[in-house]
């Protein structure tokens, strides 16, 4: 993309600042904190430890083995040991015997999200809403789509979806700002207080999600 006034970045500024709100919200957290968990609440069986990893883990698997040939037809994504990250045997988390502790964790975080944020600098809002991708139309997945004002479709029966990359981007952000708020839960349960504002967009504020509190 040659005209960098148009980089789908100028619509999705929101990304240049979203490391800095998760690592704020998790700054001078102990071994114990991080790792608390609870039957109490299905968001809490997950520990802040356990929804970082997530959320480190997801951008490459979106940006690189769903969009890969897309975006990156040279293989220039920069992450030389892309099978390791993205086939872990822990459940949609990096691999808890190698990534377990949290400096490990936040610096994949960080270095995913500046990938996502090279991804929006170098390519067109246009291009993005152009390219698209097969999804599978699950129940959770077709109400997930409600927080999209576009760019995420789903159709027949039995049901099959599309995804835009544009709304890949808008997903990848909705999820990260959704698992914070559960971080900001698992600290309330523990009776710690939150540190960040956490924008009120995405899957967390959707009719029919999960909004509990401890």
């Amino acid at each position: 993309m040659k005209d960098k006034t148009n980089a789908a970045i100028n619509f999705f500024p929101e990304f240049e600042t979203l490391y800095s709100i998760i690592a704020n919200e998790i700054v001078n957290l102990s071994d114990e904190q991080l790792d608390y968990t609870s039957d109490n609440w299905e968001w809490a069986g997950w520990s802040i430890r356990n929804q970082i990893s997530h959320m480190a883990s997801l951008i490459p698997r979106w940006l690189v083995l769903r969009w890969g040939s897309t975006i990156f037809p040279l293989e220039n994504h920069g992450i030389t040991n892309i099978k390791e990250l993205t086939q872990s045997k822990s459940d949609r988390r990096l691999d808890d015997d190698i990534y377990w502790e949290i400096d490990d964790l936040t610096r994949l975080l960080k270095q995913f999200i500046t990938l996502a944020i090279t991804v929006l600098k170098d390519n067109s809002l246009e291009f993005m809403a152009s390219k698209k991708i097969d999804r599978d139309a699950t129940p959770q997945w077709e109400m997930m789509a409600k927080a999209h004002p576009h760019g995420v479709t789903s159709e027949g029966t039995p049901a099959k979806g599309s995804m835009t990359l544009e709304a890949t981007m808008r997903h990848i952000y909705f999820e990260e700002i959704t698992h914070l708020y559960n971080i900001q839960r698992l600290k309330k349960a523990q009776g710690l207080r939150s540190n960040s504002v956490i924008p009120k967009v995405g899957y967390w504020t959707l009719e029919d999600w999960d909004r509990s509190e401890p």
